[in-house]
């Protein structure tokens, strides 16, 4: 059992990283460290949280996958909530909503992260679990 939890990334990293945006970052957050338990309990949090009601729910790939899986029990009616694991400029959201719907905002969807380097654009929608200070 020892052995597999040292074979998992660690959850916070130190070195040189390049964001989805193309920025250099000294650290990141890797999601793929968490287990489906992990995910199940952050999509329990968002729940405690999002007042509105969400038909499906759609991960923007790649780490927005397995928080769209965890959401996916409590969808009921409405448009589909667009979820990723960490916002960092917001370029994710805005090119999948782009690519998806034509759209760069798409206002009217629920948007989520776990994790935000940096409070979300109040234009953008997204609201974050947790978000780091300062920026």
């Amino acid at each position: 059992e020892i052995k597999k939890l040292r074979s998992r990334p660690k959850l916070f990293q130190v070195g040189d990283f390049i964001s989805h945006a193309g920025l250099s970052l000294p650290w990141k957050i890797e999601c793929d460290a968490l287990f489906e338990e992990d995910w199940a309990g952050l999509a329990r949090m968002i729940m405690d949280y999002e007042t509105r009601s969400f038909g499906s729910v759609e991960g923007i790939p790649r780490g927005g996958i397995p928080l769209a899986n965890a959401l996916k029990p409590y969808a009921t009616e409405g448009p589909p909530m667009i979820v990723d694991d960490v916002y960092t400029t917001g370029t994710s959201f805005k090119d999948y909503c782009y690519e998806h719907y034509r759209e760069k905002s798409f206002d009217y969807n629920p948007k989520w992260v776990v994790f935000a380097r940096k409070q979300p654009d109040d234009r953008s929608g997204v609201k974050a679990l947790f978000t780091m200070p300062g920026g």
